[in-house]
Formats: C-alpha cells, structure tokens, sequence
C-alpha cells in the first residue's frame, strides 16, 4: 500500500525547483483564477518558515503591506504555485524565523548571505 502511495507522490512532485531556505526573500508565482480567467500574480517576502518534505511540503512568506504583517503558507508541489524566485539570499541563525513577527523595520531585516 505504501509503494502506491509513494509512487504516485513522486508523480506529482515538481523537478524543477529553485534552492531556497530560511532567510531568503522570494517572489512566489502564484495562479489566481478569477471566473473564467487565470492570471498570475506575484507574492514577494521573506521565507520564515519550511516543514515537512516530500510532496506534502510548505514554506511561509512574510511580507509587510500596507503597515500590516501578512503572512502566507504555499505548498511547495502545488500546482497552484507557478515558481518560486529567489531575490536575495538571507542568512540566518535559526531554522524559523517567527521571532520576525514582533519585529518593525529595519530590526525585522533577515541578514544578507553577502555579508
């Protein structure tokens, strides 16, 4: 029963994904569907948090808008996530990073890999 299950996990795993971690700012791609239409609109922040592996995978993004905190959980697999773009590398000292959630301003900014 598990080599089934197994199987068809690996079916529907993406081959193609970018190397990303804790820390890093990503632009995620996701597909939007809205009536008939679909479009994709694009959700840029920092990766606090990763779980999990396999197909069941998921990362959460934090950004700010508008003053506000939002924070966003993506299926790494889905089909719903387009990509996944890495616009900085971030370099940080924890496995998650919800400690970020108190945070304002500059004392939020995850420490650049560069550096």
């Amino acid at each position: 029963m598990a080599n089934i299950i197994d199987q068809i996990e690996k079916e529907n795993m993406k081959e193609k994904l970018p190397e990303f971690g804790i820390g890093d700012t990503v632009k995620v791609s996701v597909r939007i569907k809205e009536g008939e239409k679909e479009r994709i609109q694009i959700y840029e922040g920092v990766v606090i948090a990763r779980r999990n592996g396999g197909i069941r995978e998921t990362f959460t993004v934090r950004k700010i808008s508008n003053g506000v905190g939002v924070e966003r959980t993506f299926p790494l697999h889905s089909p719903l996530v387009a990509g996944v773009e890495v616009t900085r590398k971030g370099k940080p000292r924890r496995a998650k990073l919800y400690y970020v959630r108190k945070l304002t301003g500059k004392a939020a900014k995850v420490k650049s890999a560069e550096n």
